[in-house]
């Protein structure tokens, strides 16, 4: 059959997957957003269903005043004689530690910290033995991946940490993951920053503590070289066997908005890349080391089909799941229902690294249409188009001296402009869509049975390439100022 990438859209950046029996369990970043770790299962590695999330209360993860792309990076999950383990980093407070579940549909720990620094754990069971690992500078100044043994139920070190390989001279040598494979241990990584020179590197070895021996043909996967292609950035990856016993890797990537327009700003995403063992011992990856935006394969069923999810509501979403705040939010200032959204505003603005009053949900492809009934006491609310602190778009009512408008705002970097305004007269309610193309955002009010235009605005000022870290846009709902109180209702994001 033929599958598309990416497999998993949006801003889920860093998978990790494991199986357990005949079903696969992934996981991703979530940085500043709450709840933690996004968690997916799926029985044909082509279609997710997100399940939960691994941190779920404040006590497991702190994110008070984290700056975008701060807070929970790449984690990893692992299953050990019946139990799940994710282990990640909390970057802001440079703390390593795992979580674990014995019901992967239920809650999980409080966090289990382990004294070992750098980022992107793994864990890797053997023995009776956990072995812990991360990138960073080992117990005597070394830098590289480092691997220590540990206590799994305390997290205290066993072993002083040691540097087990440096990689192939790649920039950041980052998410090590280690496998024993066919009595080979092999040692995976990524290089070359999480951007366009992002690649996959492995080396392979006698122990589980090396030494390791580099592929010769390094790197095993990147789309680099590949000038003009809409799929970059390809790595961070994770190694899974199917039943069929064919190896997998689920790695990042990101789409580009246009062949020689080099920005994105849906995030890194998750795609799906066949790997084969050769006859020597050494693995290669997708079409000659790259990922395409297609793969055609015997691997999978002819008769599985890939679920296309086009259209997303208040209705067909889950709050729990499909939805997220930015850092601990203050759960007085919701109101969650099947078919509506009340949002409470307080003093706290998009632009502070706080926790506005705002829900979001991550865009999920180039083309789509996203629209919302909005009713306004006081203060201001709508939509934005949401990067960090520093870049969103906002479609907003507000109240004004006789009255209430509605506006286009722009805040990029330090320029924050209203750019549109248009006057609703006394009523306090509209109706706001925003058209979205790869290149270009449209704002609309519905007003007096028209459609009226307030302009656009280029999604480049949005990307990664302009406002930097590690995160994508959310469509996110917002209520600002004390007193305000917003009713959202009729939300539509259609992806077309």
């Amino acid at each position: 059959m033929k599958y598309t990438n990416p497999v998993i859209k949006g801003f889920y950046p860093d998978p990790s997957v494991c199986k357990v029996a005949d079903t696969y369990y992934l996981v991703c970043s979530s940085f500043q957003y709450f709840p933690g770790v996004p968690l997916f299962e799926s029985k044909d590695l082509i279609n997710w269903t997100q399940i939960g999330h691994c941190l779920t209360r404040p006590s497991q993860i702190q994110l008070e005043t984290v700056n975008s792309s701060g807070g929970v990076f790449a984690p990893t999950i692992r299953h050990h004689n019946g139990r799940f383990y994710m282990t990640t980093t909390n970057d802001t407070t440079h703390q390593n530690f795992y979580v674990w579940t014995d019901d992967i549909y239920g809650e999980w720990s409080d966090p289990i910290y382990v004294d070992q620094g750098g980022i992107d754990p793994d864990l890797y069971f053997e023995d009776g033995k956990a072995l812990f690992m991360s990138n960073g500078t080992d117990d005597n100044g070394v830098g590289g991946i480092i691997q220590c043994e540990i206590d799994i139920e305390t997290g205290r070190k066993l072993t002083p940490g040691r540097m087990i390989w440096n990689g192939t001279g790649g920039r950041y040598l980052e998410s090590p993951h280690l496998y024993k494979i066919n009595g080979t241990y092999y040692l995976m990584a990524s290089e070359g920053g999480t951007e366009y020179g992002h690649m996959v590197t492995y080396a392979s070895g006698g122990s589980p503590s090396g030494p390791f021996e580099p592929y010769p043909h390094n790197p095993v996967l990147t789309n680099r070289n590949l000038g003009g292609y809409e799929l970059q950035g390809a790595g961070h990856g994770d190694l899974v066997e199917d039943e069929g016993g064919n190896w997998w890797m689920l790695h990042l990537g990101f789409r580009q908005i246009g062949r020689w327009q080099t920005y994105h700003h849906l995030g890194r995403e998750v795609f799906l890349t066949p790997v084969t063992f050769n006859e020597d011992g050494w693995f290669t990856a997708g079409y000659k080391g790259t990922v395409l935006t297609s793969f055609e394969t015997d691997r999978i069923s002819e008769a599985t089909v890939q679920q296309e999810r086009n259209v997303y509501t208040f209705e067909n979403t889950d709050w729990n799941l499909d939805w997220c705040f930015l850092r601990h939010p203050a759960n007085q200032q919701y109101e969650l229902a099947p078919n509506k959204v009340i949002l409470r505003g307080t003093d706290i603005t998009l632009d502070t690294p706080l926790s506005p009053t705002f829900i979001g949900i991550r865009q999920r492809d180039f083309n789509a249409v996203i629209s919302c009934d909005v009713t306004l006491t006081e203060g201001e609310a709508g939509i934005t188009l949401y990067m960090d602190e520093n870049h969103h778009y906002d479609l907003a009512l507000r109240q004004v001296d006789n009255g209430y408008s509605v506006v286009k705002r722009l805040n990029v970097g330090d320029i924050k402009s209203i750019e549109q305004e248009e006057y609703v007269g006394v009523s306090n309610q509209a109706t706001l869509t925003i058209q979205s193309t790869p290149d270009r955002y449209t704002f609309l009010l519905n007003y007096d049975g028209k459609d009226i235009s307030l302009g656009t605005a280029q999604t480049r000022y949005l990307s990664s390439e302009v406002a930097g870290g590690f995160t994508g846009v959310l469509i996110g709902l917002y209520a600002s100022k004390v007193g305000s109180v917003a009713v959202f209702t009729n939300f539509t994001c259609t992806y077309t």
